[in-house]
């Protein structure tokens, strides 16, 4: 599984990367965090609005900060 967390570094970007992070180090199994910032990676999502979460290539959460508890709940 990969987790991506879409931003451009802004403070909540990266408190979401973070809380990515957390979660799956909850969870056992072979997950995968990876930060885009590239403008165009971004887009090509169809995100306007940032921070993103994607699951797998599928985006789960835009323009919001998830807890761990809800990206667990997501995963």
């Amino acid at each position: 599984m990969i987790i991506k967390v879409l931003g451009s570094g802004c403070s909540k970007c990266k408190k979401l990367e973070e809380n990515a992070r957390q979660a799956i180090n909850l969870l056992s199994g072979d997950i995968t965090v990876e930060k885009v910032t590239d403008l165009n990676q971004i887009m090509n999502y169809g995100v306007m609005i940032t921070p993103a979460l994607v699951i797998d290539e599928k985006v789960v959460s835009v323009g919001k900060v998830l807890t761990p508890p809800k990206i667990i709940e997501l995963i």
